[in-house]
């Protein structure tokens, strides 16, 4: 009889430590130089920018801030402080709901539109040249296929 293992952590393989390492040294650095290029370029935070994307592409430029917050998977608080800081510089604005007078949605403004607009191009060339442009395709696709995996293993999950 094979004697059951030993409660206790189950420590990482040099293989998988190194994973995780470059994981945690690659995140915050792609994410951060990325970050910079949109403040510098277009005054935009990432909040802003994550906001305005996705306003952008919904029909309508619109969407229920309760649907925006699930989406986005940010608390209603935060989403709320930040659609305030956008408010103030119109970039967006709240409105009740016609049909329902429960429920409110964001809405892209003119100023908004043109904020995404001229962003956008910019963020772009900023993933490609601190991303993409420096992976192989062969590197895009496993990394396209990790976060695939991840997020089908994890964005089931309901934020805290």
């Amino acid at each position: 009889m094979t004697p059951a293992p030993e409660p206790g952590p189950r420590w990482l393989t040099e293989s998988e430590q190194d994973a995780w390492y470059a994981w945690r040294r690659m995140f915050p650095l792609v994410n951060a130089e990325i970050a910079r290029d949109l403040s510098q370029d277009s005054g935009l935070s990432e909040a802003d920018y994550d906001v305005l994307s996705v306003l952008g592409s919904t029909d309508g430029h619109r969407m229920r801030i309760s649907a925006l917050a699930e989406l986005m998977r940010w608390s209603r608080s935060r989403l709320s402080h930040q659609l305030t800081r956008m408010e103030q510089r119109g970039a967006v604005r709240r409105e009740e709901v016609a049909t329902d007078g429960r429920g409110a949605e964001v809405v892209l403004t003119d100023a908004g539109i043109t904020m995404i607009t001229d962003a956008a191009p910019l963020h772009v060339e900023s993933v490609r040249r601190h991303l993409i442009d420096t992976l192989t395709p062969e590197q895009l696709r496993t990394l396209a296929e990790v976060g695939e995996t991840l997020h089908a293993r994890l964005g089931t999950r309901r934020k805290p």
